[in-house]
């Protein structure tokens, strides 16, 4: 944090003589910001349009448009809640002695109520004077939803929190500014402690509603509340400012554990819901291995809970960002399971073989790194899939993909190459359509698979010269399979 306000000039307390700025033009300010999974970017307000994540039938896919969850890459798992924007705007809030005179007014002025009432309407969040605790989930979200957004959609709720998120890091960081620049620490901190004990009360009553599927709303709430106490460890003044600062630290610490809480109680449910999920034994076998949407669901919420994660290393709380470890790796664990268990809902082991090597690559590719899981379900893709055809070339045992085979095609009229020609069109044309939809890992299968299959075939053949008089015309050369394998798992 001292990094980043470094580049904010110290003020002095003449600052006080600075003319206030019109009502409201620190809340359009704050406004024209927006925060989306905890990274600061341009406000949907502005904007003439929205893409929200598309909902459909099933119970876990509209749980999943419900969460305000989209997919992400493991690369924006890092984290500033308080970059750029907001730092303009809190340096601006200084610089015209903004916070000093709200400090001063809440303290002398004659009605704290009210002058925390203006400083939170520049803030964009008066509303949370007006959330009441004790209603339950259905009143809370009717009272939210008749807060007056600049711009409604289907995520309103989501914006809702980040209009929060917004408030709340813009109080934590005018709390340390003011702190250096105002003598009187137990005012700063009395004011400190209004300000958020205010909107921590939005967080008591909106953790019941968030449950509802909001994951990705109650994330950016837990790394906003978990950073915060970091900031009052920095803070040193008087003994009874240092007990003010205290009760805030546990005031946050306690939702930070309601927080993770729900957080823990809505992975559950979503576990139940991918259980009992019809589409899996609909859709598997007409999906040909592609990549369920159920995977892509469980990675979406692994993704957000490794961005929380980053951005709460910082964090003073005991359980950060242990709590979040725990969580992701359990996640990952259940999913790598589920997965296993669901592939055997697939007939045709081959088929089976490539739903788990394109999910386990695709969980592989955006969360976990290289794994051996792929390398292995890559082998045995190929034996299941192609073992028969090399097979057919010999007539004794021999080790294929690193497996032993103990049988082999039995003898007959047939030539080893019209057996080998036989059993490669019969699994070219089973699955020709069948699909992997990552590029890099549809054309490293075509090329292990050729230089498996097509090779054996080709060795067989220069060392049986007999052979090649059933190698009849083009169709059965080795550059033939070769071309033909360049079309397969297109979908």
């Amino acid at each position: 944090m001292a990094e980043r306000l470094a580049a904010v000039p110290e003020l002095s307390t003449t600052s006080f003589t600075v003319p206030s700025p019109p009502r409201g033009s620190y809340r359009d300010l704050i406004r024209s910001v927006g925060v989306s999974g905890g990274l600061v970017r341009p406000s949907p307000y502005s904007q003439s349009g929205h893409s929200g994540s598309s909902g459909n039938s099933t119970a876990s896919s509209s749980y999943l448009s419900n969460s305000g969850i989209s997919s992400r890459s493991a690369s924006d798992a890092t984290t500033d809640f308080g970059a750029n924007e907001l730092t303009v705007i809190t340096h601006r809030m200084f610089s015209d002695g903004y916070i000093e005179r709200m400090v001063q007014a809440f303290e002398s002025g004659g009605d704290p109520s009210r002058e925390l009432e203006k400083w939170l309407f520049e803030l964009d969040v008066e509303w949370v004077l007006q959330v009441r605790e004790g209603h339950g989930p259905r009143r809370q979200l009717q009272f939210l939803f008749q807060v007056q957004l600049p711009y409604k959609s289907a995520s309103w709720l989501q914006e809702l929190v980040g209009r929060w998120i917004l408030a709340f890091i813009i109080i934590l960081v005018s709390i340390e500014k003011v702190a250096f620049t105002v003598q009187d620490m137990p005012t700063v901190a009395r004011f400190g402690k209004a300000s958020i004990s205010a909107m921590l009360v939005f967080v008591d009553a909106v953790i019941p509603v968030l449950k509802e599927g909001k994951l990705q709303a109650m994330l950016d709430m837990y790394a906003c509340v978990s950073r915060a106490s970091y900031y009052f460890t920095t803070l040193v003044g008087s003994p009874e400012a240092h007990s003010i600062f205290n009760e805030i630290d546990g005031l946050l610490e306690i939702r930070g554990n309601m927080l993770s809480e729900a957080i823990s109680s809505t992975m559950e449910e979503v576990r139940t819901l991918m259980e009992d999920d019809d589409s899996w034994a609909i859709e598997l076998p007409r999906g040909g291995g592609d990549v369920h949407r159920n995977t892509r669901c469980m990675v979406d919420y692994v993704v957000s809970m490794k961005k929380a994660r980053a951005s709460t290393l910082n964090s003073a709380l005991s359980h950060d960002p242990v709590y979040l470890d725990g969580l992701i790796d359990d996640t990952m664990d259940y999913l790598k399971d589920l997965l296993l268990r669901k592939s055997e809902l697939f007939l045709d082991p081959s088929l089976r073989y490539l739903f788990l090597l394109n999910n386990s690559y695709f969980v592989a590719q955006v969360v976990s790194g290289p794994s051996a899981e792929c390398e292995k379900y890559m082998d045995s893709h190929l034996d299941v899939s192609w073992g028969n055809a090399v097979s057919s070339l010999y007539c004794k045992p021999k080790s294929i993909f690193g497996t032993t085979l103990l049988c082999c095609w039995k003898w007959d009229n047939t030539s080893s190459v019209a057996k080998f020609q036989s059993a490669f069109h019969k699994t070219y044309q089973a699955q020709r359509f069948w699909k992997v939809p990552d590029p890099q890992l549809r054309c490293a299968l075509r090329k292990i698979i050729t230089k498996r299959i097509v090779s054996a075939y080709r060795n067989y053949l220069e060392e049986h010269p007999e052979q090649q008089k059933y190698v009849i015309d083009g169709n059965s050369s080795p550059e033939c399979f070769e071309k033909l394998l360049t079309e397969l798992f297109e979908g």
